[in-house]
Order: C-alpha cells, then structure tokens, then sequence
C-alpha cells in the first residue's frame, strides 16, 4: 500500500486548542498521551513537526503480533528475530530499527526519521550511525547482504523495508 505524506500547519490557536481538547477530553490511549506530548514539544518549540499516522484495525499491529516477512518473523513481544526458523541474535537497537521499518513495510525513511523513531534523544548529525546499525543489520538478517531484499538503500533518500516480500 502506497503512503501520501500531507504537510499541514498548524496555528497556535489551533494547537492551544487541541491541546486542551487532548488534556480535558481525550480516550486514556498511548497514542493520545503521545500526540498531547507532541502538540506540546510543537509549542514549546522543541520539535518544529510531527507525523502522524492512522492506524486502523486491519494495519495496526498489537504488541502480541508476529511480524511476517518472506522467511524473516518478528515478535515484538519476545524481541526475538528468527529466519527460516533459525533465531537472529540482535542489539535492542537492531531490533528496534527492523521491527520499525518492517511495519513500516514499502515506506521510504531518511536517517533521521529513522534515528527519531529509534531513539529518545536528539538527532546527532552522523548519517554514519544508522548506516553501521543498516550495515550489521543486513549482515544478520540477509542472506546475502551485498544484495539485500528485506532492507533496501533508496538512494539519496534513506532506507525501506521491501513490500515485495
């Protein structure tokens, strides 16, 4: 399924708007809670965006839902990566970056979307981070990493899982 990527601004009257909405009146969601912290990073100017996505009950993946793609599962519950049944010991961080672009499947992302949705802190500005995490990544879970299928490098761009496996 292809993605359209929609730019909307949005003015402090509306964010303090939605901000109240969200803090007085929203369902006791994850998700709620993270779209509040963002509209508050947003007017605090900590953050200068955000993206938002829709999940609805045929895309959205609970935590006990396995992940499969091609001959690679992965359990986020268990944190456990297996390829034709054999297990893939991988770094939290590994981990981490796989289980995103893999339910991100066909969606291309920059370095830094990426390193957002990984880690908590800032983005450093070294691509070379998320490319030796790629890197050993492919090495792990590619059975040829000079010719990778599941992890695909979109040139000038940034990475994306296959949405052809």
């Amino acid at each position: 399924m292809k993605k359209n990527i929609g730019l909307i601004s949005l003015d402090s009257l509306l964010a303090k708007w939605l901000h109240e909405k969200l803090r007085t009146s929203a369902p006791d969601t994850a998700s709620a809670k993270d779209l509040l912290e963002g509209i508050e990073d947003l007017m605090h100017g900590t953050l200068n965006s955000i993206m938002l996505e829709l999940e609805d009950a045929e895309t959205s993946l609970s935590p006990g839902d396995v992940l499969c793609c091609g001959a690679l599962s992965i359990d986020p519950r268990a944190r456990k990566v297996t390829r034709d049944g054999q297990e893939i010991m991988l770094t939290p961080k590994e981990f981490d970056i796989l289980y995103f672009l893999a339910r991100n499947r066909g969606e291309v992302f920059t370095k830094e979307q990426i390193y957002q949705a990984v880690w908590e802190s800032d983005y450093l500005l070294d691509d070379s981070n998320i490319m030796a995490f790629i890197r050993k990544l492919r090495k792990k879970i590619e059975p040829n990493p000079d010719a990778p299928e599941y992890i695909l490098t979109i040139w000038g761009i940034g990475y994306k899982f296959s949405d052809t496996i």
